[in-house]
């Protein structure tokens, strides 16, 4: 459960720390891209960048001095490489190298506190950690037997302040709801607290205990996965040893290639192993990140083993894929899978329609969303991209996405999207493996992987005694015809028979027939004479709008000074405040 207030001086002293360096950086966001960019947009774009960059530098800073939360949330936004720009990621990556050990007195104290003499439990422990992170750090050891294990220690007051930083963190998220811009889009506090929940799991190397166990049931079955062994007996809340599998790193394609393993059989196997994950056990390793996975390659002897034979390995040699690190799991609802089961099909059969209707039950819509345009807008990027791999939609060239942003500019501009809570560790985790397995085979095509793995929903039991997710679409897809479409790029060919059976081709022209044997088809004419007065009044509410964020903004910051005992600068920021909203009377419009 997450604590409201600190419980020490030291902890109170953090707390303000925290809150002061939010506060200070939500100010100058709001004053660039509200006021100034209402007034004098050309000087927002021209230093735009460098102004992200240099944010990104000082939370950087501000992590490392501080460590604890800092540093997760700051190895965390450093991976959405999706919708980032690479100099704020590359800014914040060397996060996950630059964080302090600790020494290895506090270190034995930890484990002989829990576990008694170190020398009791391990003939080997090596003082130099392998890795520190942001919750723990690790150091190899050799038991007693003679197995080789690793030692993950947490760092000392760290419980302590977890709950301090994210204590900050909802004070910072429950201003940012008090404005519309963000409040439409996404519950700050929720997003906060699921953050929070996640985390503090990490905080019990007990439950990542239990984690791994579930992990190694799951795939007890699948030879091409390995969960490593947890020594329960030598294992407490804040010390864990489980077996070293140290192998080839993911990312590390020379020791893959020299090991004789296919990169693309790496890529598919990791996609295959998360789509069971997501979709059939609805439970998932959230931090696919490459310092925890490993492959590892098997000896020649094995391959002829049937039990192998069955695996795809591209040409080259067997291989485990090995996960580490379970502090950071996902959990997802039955509805939640079945909402998701709804957009793969829909992608697949390019069902623009039937992804808008998914996109609205998972919650991913704004109340009022104009779903015809967003329907539309689907149909135009489904032309653009399906069927091409991920090499391929990355060498696009802009004109073409450019001229669909073009078209759907109004839909960019209300961006009728928000950010549901359940999606927090769901979207980064997709969003890391999705580059991983780019990286790993530049070549893979995403429409022909996920479309198996559709039928397979789509036949299937959705859950136990529930009939398939569609009789309809089950029954269709075991005949033999569709079966022989959806191999290769059978998504393409099914949608080309359906051209060919009702005379039309794919497209905006299908759309157009449709709504038309449907009268659905709908004209919307603006009244022209009326755009001037419109665009003048939205001109004045987003004024409005400005000042109102910016005097919030002054205000919350002079409190911040206040508390901080600041007295002088608290004046100050109270009287700019004031200034600041008695001259926006005065500018406002009659």
């Amino acid at each position: 459960m997450l604590r409201e207030r600190p419980s020490t001086v030291r902890m109170w002293w953090r707390y303000l720390r925290v809150l002061a360096f939010f506060a200070w950086l939500f100010v100058r966001l709001l004053f660039w891209h509200k006021f100034m960019q209402s007034y004098f947009p050309e000087r927002v774009e021209r230093g735009n960048m460098k102004r992200w960059t240099g944010y990104a530098r000082e939370f950087r800073n501000f992590a490392i001095s501080t460590g604890g939360v800092m540093i997760k949330a700051g190895q965390f936004v450093s991976t959405r490489s999706d919708i980032l720009p690479p100099e704020i990621t590359n800014e914040l990556a060397s996060l996950r190298d630059e964080v302090p050990g600790v020494p290895i007195e506090k270190v034995r104290a930890i484990i002989e506190a829990d576990l008694g003499p170190i020398p009791s439990r391990y003939a080997q422990f090596d003082e130099k950690a392998v890795a520190a992170a942001s919750i723990g750090q690790v150091h190899r050891a050799k038991l007693h037997n003679g197995d080789r294990v690793v030692v993950k220690v947490l760092r000392p007051n760290i419980i302590e302040i977890c709950h301090t930083d994210l204590a900050a963190m909802n004070v910072i998220g429950k201003v940012a709801m008090r404005f519309k811009f963000i409040s439409r889009r996404a519950d700050a506090v929720a997003l906060i607290h699921e953050f929070g929940q996640v985390l503090l799991e990490e905080l019990s190397y007990r439950q990542e205990a239990k984690n791994a166990a579930r992990f190694a049931e799951m795939f007890k079955r699948d030879m091409g996965v390995y969960v490593p062994r947890v020594y329960t007996e030598h294992t407490s809340d804040r010390v864990l040893t489980l077996e070293d599998v140290t192998s080839i790193k993911l990312d590390d394609y020379a020791a893959l290639e020299a090991a004789g393993i296919s990169r693309k059989a790496v890529a598919k196997r990791l996609l295959d192993t998360y789509l069971k994950q997501i979709f059939e056990e609805r439970f998932f390793h959230a931090d696919p990140h490459p310092g925890n996975l490993f492959v590892y390659p098997l000896p020649d002897s094995v391959a002829s083993d049937p039990q192998y034979a069955k695996l795809n390995n591209e040409g080259g040699k067997p291989f485990y894929l090995i996960f580490i690190d379970f502090g950071m799991t996902g959990q997802l609802s039955q509805q939640l899978v079945d909402g998701l089961v709804g957009t793969i099909s829909s992608v697949v059969t390019r069902d623009a329609k039937g992804l808008i209707e998914s996109y609205s039950k998972l919650g991913f819509l704004l109340p009022g969303a104009d779903t015809e345009r967003l329907e539309e807008a689907t149909h135009a990027v489904f032309d653009q991209v399906w069927g091409r791999t991920m090499e391929q939609m990355r060498e696009m060239s802009f004109d073409s996405m450019a001229g669909i942003g073009r078209e759907f500019s109004d839909l960019l501009y209300t961006m009728p999207f928000q950010v549901p809570q359940d999606f927090i560790y769901l979207g980064r985790t997709v969003s890391i493996l999705s580059g991983m397995t780019t990286a790993l085979d530049p070549t893979i095509n995403p429409w022909s992987e996920l479309q198996p793995y559709a039928m397979k929903l789509a036949t299937a039991p959705n859950g136990a005694g529930k009939p398939p997710v569609s009789p309809l679409v089950g029954t269709l897809m075991n005949t033999p015809i569709l079966q022989n479409l959806f191999s290769g790029d059978g998504g393409q060919a099914l949608m080309n028979l359906a051209g060919g059976l009702f005379g039309r081709s794919n497209g905006a022209s299908n759309q157009i027939v449709d709504r038309l044997e449907n009268g659905d088809l709908k004209l919307k004419v603006e009244a022209a004479a009326n755009l001037k007065g419109q665009l003048f009044r939205l001109e004045m509410q987003q004024r409005k709008t400005t000042r109102a964020v910016l005097v919030a903004g002054m205000l919350v910051t002079s409190t911040l000074f206040y508390m901080h005992g600041d007295g002088v600068l608290a004046l100050i920021g109270y009287g700019a405040t004031a200034l600041t909203y008695l001259v926006g009377i005065v500018w406002s419009e009659p």
